[in-house]
């Protein structure tokens, strides 16, 4: 990785998180339709994740589109491993890869 700064903090909700969302508000309260939807999922199948709030931090807002290189938020990290964003994460639920990850990777239920 680089010496960002930003980088460090983002690298470390995603090490002390297994399933972390970096999205648009707190999972009890989204900001935006897509993490609404992401949160929606997580909770149906039933995992343990820490929502981190973009908004409160303008700098963790645009750090982490270039971590992932990825130019949308929300975006899920589960065990260090970047998911994907919305799209990919709902047509995972929807086809069963979402839960099989959540399995093999050994993650926490709530």
């Amino acid at each position: 990785m680089n010496d960002n700064p930003i980088f460090a903090r983002i690298q470390q909700e995603i090490d002390d998180n297994p399933v972390a969302l970096f999205m648009k508000g707190s999972p009890a309260f989204p900001q935006c339709g897509f993490s609404a939807a992401l949160v929606q999922v997580l909770t149906q199948i039933g995992v343990k994740f820490k929502g981190i709030d973009v908004l409160s931090d303008p700098e963790i807002r645009e750090g982490i589109k270039a971590f992932a290189n990825w130019p949308t938020i929300p975006q899920l990290y589960v065990k260090g491993e970047f998911v994907g964003g919305c799209d990919i994460v709902r047509e995972m639920h929807a086809n069963g890869e979402l839960k099989a990850l959540m399995d093999d990777k050994g993650v926490d239920y709530a």
